[in-house]
């Protein structure tokens, strides 16, 4: 995780461990194999995830988030003035997440994503009543 130095995403992902059946509920515990922290960058991290299956809510109060898919498809939903806007994302596509945007990710089949990602990161597992 330092600077300055070349970062092998292969390598990262040879670390993570898939999680099928992802869910809003699915605990800390459960998940905790399905991430890497590649790099601290900025206020927030550079994170690699492989997963399927759909998540909480999310926002990030401090900056704009990058999704960038490596592998497999992704649905990115925003909640942008109460209403929800799907973001079909495939490989090599990404997507610039707003600023304070309630986001979620609806992945059947499984995909690994790239994130660039400022924290620290409100969650809802309920739909958010302040979008």
């Amino acid at each position: 995780m330092k600077k300055g130095i070349p970062i092998s995403i292969e390598d990262g992902f040879k670390k993570v461990k898939f999680l099928d059946n992802r869910a809003p509920e699915s605990s800390d515990e459960d998940k905790k194999d399905a991430f890497a922290n590649l790099s601290e960058y900025r206020d927030g991290a550079i994170f690699i995830a492989h997963s399927a299956g759909n998540t909480e809510w999310e926002r990030h109060s401090k900056g704009d988030e990058i999704v960038f898919v490596l592998e497999g498809e992704t649905n990115l939903i925003l909640l942008v003035q109460g209403e929800e806007k799907l973001n079909n994302l495939k490989v090599d596509e990404l997507l610039v997440v707003p600023q304070n945007i309630w986001h979620r990710f609806e992945t059947p089949k499984g995909a690994k994503v790239l994130t660039v990602t400022p924290l620290p990161t409100d969650h809802s597992i309920e739909y958010p009543k302040d979008a």
